[in-house]
């Protein structure tokens, strides 16, 4: 009977059942079954209201809703480009630059490709970049941005792993930095072998739209700066940004109106309240999973067929970026990240270092064909076919896989900015399973 069930949900869930309820409905039928106590469904929201950093994910996407309703992208468009705009291929970095200021504020690519496609495309082809060319950096670019403050899906993995959000920050400076300059040194090169316009450097030019971005422009130093200074924790970062944000916004540029505020709140309360309502049924079906002792059992049959860390972190890899471009970031943290932490500890993986191995798989899967998210908001939004878009996106893909390999198998790229010590016990885990990890039990 609790197999006839199961089964009927996974139909539920194949033709579009939302994820929260079947995610709950499994929690509680597994429960059931093995005679538990169906109160720890509700116990799972308790658990979750009680975390601290909780409010700081809707502040800061009630902020980066206000930019994405203003015109602050246009306003750090132009300061990139007249930055910029003169390189070869200056308007296609440019763009990459652009693109991952913006998704660090909003902790959703997608919303980028909305909000700087229609500004970045029709420039892109006016400067005689090609439109396959375009499409890539448009589509690519939006993901970028998941590693830099105040980026969601960094807290998300903080509240969900126990890991230090601080750290996870710091740890992601470096390998966000990598995917940019991948990115752009592709763009320089394609600028040099193709006949494509340049911006003329002024410092006229420079100095204007320095003039027209220098409320937006403070952010990312206000929120590192206070951060790493010790000055501001995460959770007053997000308050004084998203009240920053709404006095430059409704009343210094007078962008965004009193009555079009509910409108923003609303899709901020929409973005964050999916994301809670995932979070705690997969904290219930977590609890499960711990009491079956589902951890244990994966590592054992992983250890079956993999003796190494090396061969763990491939297969990691491609587990993830399948994951990626099936799911959202926010249900892939919350749904696979409980049974993949205690794996990899075993396997002597850094707990920040896996969060930025798993962060920079789910940017990729974004862009992943055939099903990546961000193929298909393209799709609508610039309405070309999905298999240019496709197209447009392997060589991107590509690229970004380097950075990939290069993050996930050099673990001081993203360990070496937390210190000595940090940088050090990386150095010391060996690339095979010791004694010690061969007894450990998640």
């Amino acid at each position: 009977m609790t197999s006839l069930i199961s089964f009927c949900i996974f139909l539920l869930a194949i033709v579009g059942t939302p994820l929260f309820a079947v995610i709950g409905a499994m929690a509680m039928i597994n429960f059931g079954r093995d005679g538990g106590d169906l109160q720890s469904v509700i116990l799972a929201f308790y658990d979750l209201a009680t975390k601290p950093m909780l409010h700081a994910l809707f502040l800061f996407a009630f902020a980066g809703c206000m930019l994405g309703h203003s015109k602050a992208p246009q306003r750090l468009l132009r300061f990139s480009n007249a930055i910029l705009g003169w390189l070869p291929g200056g308007l296609a970095i440019v763009a990459v630059v652009s693109c991952a200021l913006l998704t660090s504020f909003t902790g959703a690519s997608g919303i980028t490709i909305v909000a700087l496609g229609g500004l970045l495309l029709p420039a892109l082809l006016a400067k005689n970049y090609d439109r396959k060319f375009s499409l890539g950096v448009v589509t690519s670019s939006g993901s970028l941005g998941l590693l830099f403050p105040p980026s969601l899906p960094v807290i998300l993995y903080g509240v969900i792993s126990g890991t230090s959000i601080d750290e996870l920050f710091l740890a992601g400076i470096i390998p966000g930095i990598l995917m940019i300059l991948m990115l752009s040194g592709y763009a320089f090169y394609k600028g040099l072998h193709t006949d494509i316009a340049r911006t003329r450097f002024t410092f006229s030019e420079v100095w204007h739209a320095l003039l027209d971005a220098k409320y937006e422009l403070p952010l990312p130093f206000l929120i590192i700066g206070g951060i790493y200074s010790g000055f501001i924790a995460i959770s007053e970062a997000a308050v004084i940004v998203a009240a920053y944000i709404i006095i430059v916004e409704m009343f210094i540029h007078r962008e965004i109106k009193f009555r079009k505020l509910g409108k923003v709140a609303r899709e901020s309360v929409i973005l964050t309240g999916g994301i809670l309502i995932i979070l705690g049924m997969a904290l219930a079906a977590t609890s499960y999973m711990i009491d079956a002792e589902v951890p244990d059992k994966v590592f054992e049959f992983a250890r079956q067929y993999m003796n190494s860390k090396i061969t763990f972190l491939l297969t990691l890899n491609v587990f993830l970026l399948v994951v990626g471009c099936m799911i959202d970031i926010y249900a892939a943290t919350v749904l696979i990240l409980p049974l993949i932490i205690p794996i990899a500890v075993a396997f002597g993986v850094h707990p920040v270092h896996l969060g930025i191995i798993f962060l920079v798989n789910m940017g990729i899967g974004y862009v992943t064909p055939p099903v990546g998210l961000n193929l298909f908001i393209a799709n609508i939004r610039f309405r070309e076919p999905i298999y240019k878009l496709y197209k447009a996106a392997i060589p991107f893909v590509l690229l970004l896989l380097l950075v990939l390999l290069a993050v996930t198998y050099i673990p001081q790229l993203s360990l070496v900015l937390l210190g000595d010590e940090k940088s050090s016990e990386a150095e010391n885990i060996t690339l095979g399973l010791d004694a010690e990890q061969e007894s450990y039990s998640p």
